[in-house]
Formats: structure tokens, sequence, C-alpha cells
């Protein structure tokens, strides 16, 4: 069916002029690039916020039978919304389907990709199709700003009909990107700019799914301050599909020296001291590009009161547990000596590391908010407000939903960042709208389905967190702002639980909170009432500068931020179905040449 002598045409694609498929076909590979699969499945993709739709570019090297790519919640294959090209032997055929929650393909009877041009090229077959961002079809995938889990299957053999294939045993994987990302003009770079590569240093990577490695270096002696301006991920090549997480954090001026270290984060060697170098200077995740700073500010780093060691973490996400591969990937800083006219600064929102914010085991949308209170922004930001011009969200491995807004007056008024389908593997910087409001409300949505055990907070990777790094100007004093329920309040719930229950857990005083939420038993009750405390209990307030110390005030036993008036969800925008959609599969010729 994949025969390379005979010339492919269009066959019952009802679309686009010859002139605008060529005109999309060039601007699709221009835009954004993503590798699905290591020398084998390669997606572009352009979009176009005018027509509300994406354009795909999939490029398949060593076609067999077949391809099915597409996109769900999770990352799973079922319940995902795909796009199938499959034989059955003789003839060639691209469709719109969807998956069961059995894993079962089925063709839909709504289909809105539509199959713009199939070539047959030297590197391989290329496939051009469009689809809407939002098609108000059940079985449809809702393309928004956020995370977009994209997944995949390589087909072998041919299949007699679409509902024959068996996703079970096809070589199958997820990859995650930003789909929609925001038209931010790019600022240009100083004339005096340098640059600086923190990279590591030859790693060899586990042969484990999932690996923290970190590395200390440091500036040279006497580097004076500069301001970032710009940075950007170093890749080793091949390796693109493995490096998926990358920062550098600044350690604190409090020490005069740090320990040189190369291993994983979470070695039992790793000195203890490294746990002080937690100030943000870069973070990259998969699928972002170069990160600039505005032209009228730049992140601070070198000179009096700042330390010269840096600390570099990358995330390595090997599924495969392929072994001896070496890396050196990092981040390439940008710098000038001419500093700009505000210093930006990076701001902690959500939740305190705490063990007194949990989830309960068994939970499939249990939400956690952290605030950032007006009587904090009233006493550490200027009367003029502060920029807001990126946000990075962070949970850990149960995090699905992450949102910030803004409230005024009890009322939310602006999105700050949200990103519905979250995934702690992929973490995106997006620029946003300056901030006029008095309350930052960060609400994180954690599904617990698989454990057994609440999850509390933490630094732990089994641990949890509800963070936004906001990016701003101009830099303040304040570098965290956030909240916990009150502890004596997540006592007295512990006491109350206990008078509940028929057999006795630990509630004595000298049981850590961990120890205490293992030993709850979970069932509607111990869940609704913690719930219920974590919407109206008073809160710990965290308002610190950037030395870790309080603002001064009163910041125990504070009442949540009474909020009225909240956001509406945005109504997706569903384009009329022209007479250009296919009522079933398009039946594809493909050779090589141009179709």
């Amino acid at each position: 069916a994949w025969g390379s002598s005979r010339r492919c045409r269009w066959a019952s694609i009802p679309g686009p002029n010859m002139r605008e498929a060529a005109s999309m076909y060039g601007t699709a590979v221009a835009i954004f690039l993503v590798i699905l699969v290591a020398g084998t499945l390669e997606l572009s993709w352009n979009v176009s916020y005018v027509q509300e739709d994406v354009h795909f570019q999939l490029l398949v090297r060593g076609l067999k039978a077949g391809v099915l790519f597409g996109m769900s919640d999770r990352g799973e294959l079922e319940n995902a919304d795909l796009v199938v090209l499959w034989t059955d032997g003789g003839r060639s055929y691209f469709a719109d389907a969807w998956s069961d929650q059995k894993g079962r393909i089925h063709l839909d009877n709504q289909q809105d990709y539509q199959l713009l041009q199939a070539q047959g090229t030297p590197d391989g077959l290329v496939l051009l199709f469009k689809r809407p961002f939002a098609t108000c079809d059940p079985k449809d995938y809702l393309i928004e700003d956020g995370t977009v889990h994209l997944v995949y299957g390589i087909l072998e053999e041919p299949f007699q009909s679409l509902e024959a294939i068996n996703i079970s045993s096809l070589h199958t994987g997820l990859q995650r990107v930003q789909l929609l990302k925001p038209e931010v003009p790019t600022p240009a770079v100083p004339a005096d700019t340098r640059t600086m590569e923190i990279r590591a240093p030859d790693v060899l990577i586990p042969s484990e799914e999932t690996t923290y490695w970190c590395y200390i270096t440091e500036l040279p002696q006497g580097f004076p301050r500069h301001h970032i301006v710009m940075y950007e991920p170093i890749i080793t090549e091949g390796n693109e599909a493995l490096v998926h997480h990358m920062e550098v954090f600044q350690c604190t001026a409090t020490f005069e020296s740090f320990p040189h270290f190369s291993g994983p984060c979470d070695s039992k060697m790793k000195p203890q001291r490294l746990s002080y170098c937690r100030h943000v200077l870069a973070a990259w995740a998969l699928g972002a590009k170069a990160f600039y700073y505005p032209e009228e500010a730049g992140l601070a780093f070198g000179g009096p009161g700042s330390s010269r060691y840096l600390r570099l973490e990358v995330h390595y996400h090997n599924p495969l547990k392929i072994p001896g591969r070496r890396d050196s990937s990092g981040i390439r800083l940008y710098y000038t000596a001419t500093l700009r006219r505000f210093d930006a600064g990076i701001m902690e929102l959500g939740l305190v590391y705490t063990p007194v914010m949990a989830i309960p085991p068994k939970e499939t949308a249990f939400v956690l908010t952290g605030y950032c209170t007006d009587k904090c922004t009233q006493l550490a930001l200027p009367s003029s407000g502060v920029h807001i011009f990126a946000s990075q969200l962070h949970t850990h491995l149960t995090g699905r939903k992450v949102v910030t807004v803004l409230a005024r007056d009890g009322r939310e008024t602006e999105i700050v960042n949200r990103d519905n389908h979250y995934s702690p593997h992929f973490q995106v910087g997006r620029r946003v709208t300056p901030p006029p409001g008095d309350v930052l409300i960060t609400s994180c949505t954690y599904n617990t389905e698989d454990r057994k055990l609440a999850t509390v907070g933490g630094f732990g990777i089994l641990e949890e967190m509800c963070v936004n790094y906001v990016h701003y100007y101009p830099q303040t004093q304040l570098e965290l702002c956030k909240s916990a329920v009150d502890p004596g309040f997540l006592q007295k719930y512990f006491h109350l639980v206990n008078r509940f229950n028929s057999e006795d857990f630990c509630t004595c005083p000298q049981a850590t909170v961990p120890q205490q939420f293992a030993s709850v038993p979970w069932n509607s009750f111990s869940r609704d009432v913690l719930r219920a405390l974590y919407a109206f209990a008073p809160i710990s307030m965290h308002c610190n500068r950037s030395s870790a110390v309080r603002f001064q005030g009163e910041w125990d036993l504070q009442p949540l931020p009474e909020i009225v008036s909240t956001l509406e969800e945005p109504t997706p925008h569903c384009p009329t179905r022209g007479a250009q959609s296919p009522a079933g599969p398009t039946v594809v010729n493909i050779g090589r040449g141009r179709a």
C-alpha cells in the first residue's frame, strides 16, 4: 500500500486549492517542532488564531502499515481523540477517530481532522492536516492554552478496518507540548551581550524511568553584577526525547562556599547545604523555546551580596530505560553589563511546603488553594503595583490542573495563568497581563486514585506542591507570598475524626502530621470534613522577604479572603461545519513526489 513507484495524488480530499495547500505546507514546518520518537516521528505545527485552527505536519520515517496520532486528557490511548492512517493491504485510509475506555477505536461521526496533503518524500511520509481549536464534538479534545498530551502509535501490519486496530499490540507513547503559544514580540538582545553555559558534565543517564540530576558549578571570582536578558536550552543531540526539564538555581549568600557535587538529586551522598540553592535564575521544560526578558528589565546576578554558586537540575525521562546514553545538556544564559531600568524578580505564589496541606488517597479531583492576601500585597508591593510578564506553574506527580487568579474587593478579575491539563513533566512559562488587583489565589487540582495513603505537602517527589513562579518587575523584597491552613485547626480536625471513628488512631502530640494523616480512616466523613476545613479555617500567611524572614506584622490565624464573585469558564466557539468535511475515511494513494 505504500509503494514508491507511483506518484502520490489527492484522492477524495476536498479542500484548499494547490497554492493554499502549499502555503499551509510551508508555514507548518516553520513555527514549532517536537520529536515524538527519535528517528521515527516528527511533528510540526502552525497556529492560526484568526481562523482558530491548528495545521499539523507529521513526518513518519520507515512507515510500515500506518500511524495513529491524537490527544487525550492525561496521555492515555484510552478515551483519546485520534487521527488514523492505516492500510487494509490494498488501499490506504485517513480518518478522524476516537478510542473508548477499553482502548477500542471507532470512526468519529463528525470528521473534524481535514487531510490537506499526503506526500512520500526521501525522508519519509509527510501528512499535512488541520483541526479547529474547538469542534463541540463530545468525542473531540478541546485545544486550549496549556499543556497538551499528544499520543501516538505505530501500525506494523495491515488492518481490514479501523475498528480492528488493537491499541494494546501497537508501539505507543506520549509527548507533552503547548500547542497554543502566546504571540509575544521578541525583544532585541543588547550588542554587549555575553553568554554563559551551565551544562551537565557528561552525565551517564541512568537506565531508570525518572532521574533528577544535580550539578554544582560556580561563577568566576569577582564576577560583577549583570542582568540576564535571555536564556535558552542546550540539548545534547540525540537526547531530545530524554531531557524533559531543567532549572538553574542560585545558592544563598549566607554561606561563603558550597561543596561541588554531581549526582542524582535524591542521592544520600548529596551535601545537605545544596538545599540552600533554591533561587531560580532560569527554568526550561520540553516544548519551551528561548525565554526573553522585556527590554526594560533583567534578572540580576553576580556582584556584592550575591552567591557565586549555582545548581543545575536536569530531569531525565527515560521510559524505555535506555542504557549507556551520555548527556551534557543545560541552559545558556545571555547577560549584559549594561544594567536595565528595572531589576526583575521571581515571586512564589501558592501553598507553603508543609504537610498540613494534604490530599486523601483515591481522589479524582481534590483541590487545594493557596493565598497571597491583600494584607501582604499592600504592605510589600509598591503603590503602582508590579508588572507580571511570565508565569511558571509547578506541582509534583499528582497535579492535574493549576490556576492563579487575581481578585479585588472580593471579585475575581483576571486569570494570571491556567493549565487545565497540567503535567508535572511539562511546565512552560507563559506571558500574562499586569495585575491591578490585591489578592492572588492559586488553586491546584490533584488525582490520587493510585495511592493508598494521604499525600502531604513537602519537597519530596512523592509529596506535593502547589506553586506559581511569577516573573515580574520592578523587583521588591517580597519573594514568597503563600499560605497554609492553621496547624491548630488541623489538630482539631484530627480530634474530630477520631471521635467519630470506631477505632482510635494516633492524635497524640508526639506524632508528626504525616503520621497522623497516614492513620486517618478515609471515608466520606473524613474526606468531606477535610475539604470543608480547608475551605473555611484560618490560614498562616507567609509574607516573606528574600532573606526568608516574614515582613513585620501578624500573619497567623488570618481569615481566608472572601470571594463573592468568581470568573466563569470560557465557552468554546464552535466553527460552522462546511461541505469540506468528509462523511467517512478519506482514501489516500501515497508514492514519491509532490501531490
